[in-house]
């Protein structure tokens, strides 16, 4: 081979390797918080609780939070994107539960400014949820759906279905079992 032929093997080698490098953009750490380095990056490390202390599902805007009062029935309060309560809006949820065969099919009234289930979970802590959101009466219904795991999270103050640690992590996708992060 000629030594004029590698030449621009070389220079297109060299190209391909720098040029990743030369787009990269300098990220300065000090303006911002944790939680938006890990959101630009794809990761959710900081998940916040609701007002109540229930689950964010931020399938929707505004967002809303997710929580199983002692009674056992849902309360849906519609949230900020720092987890504070809003009023209500013109939000309406509806909520299929546990065995496929079946199902728990929960449907919500407005109490305050909040939406409480017509039903109660039944005896046990784990159940499949499907919860169906409509933003606006002629909306498109939106569907977000999660293991509901009512058991204590070993790390943090909440139930599982609303943990906002970061256990488990590096177990796997979802740290554990039943467990949504």
């Amino acid at each position: 081979m000629k030594p004029k032929s590698i030449l621009p093997i070389a220079v297109a080698t060299i190209a391909l390797f720098a040029t990743p490098f030369a787009f990269a953009e300098e990220h300065d750490h000090k303006g911002h918080d944790h939680k938006e380095h890990a959101d630009h990056e794809g990761h959710d490390h900081g998940k916040l609780a609701g007002p109540n202390g229930g689950r964010i599902l931020t399938d929707t805007e505004p967002h809303l939070e997710f929580f199983v009062t002692k009674d056992r029935k849902v309360k849906i309060t519609v949230v900020d994107d720092h987890g504070k309560a809003l009023p209500l809006g013109e939000q309406s949820v509806d909520v299929i539960a546990g065995d496929r065969k079946n199902p728990i099919v929960m449907k919500f009234t407005k109490e305050g400014d909040s939406l409480v289930s017509d039903k109660a979970f039944p005896e046990g802590n784990d159940f499949p949820v499907v919860v169906s959101i409509k933003t606006t009466p002629d909306a498109k219904k939106v569907r977000s759906k999660f293991n509901l795991n009512l058991a204590d999270c070993p790390s943090c103050d909440y139930l599982e279905y609303a943990c906002t640690c970061a256990h488990g992590e590096e177990e796997g996708e979802d740290g554990h079992e039943g467990h949504d992060h």
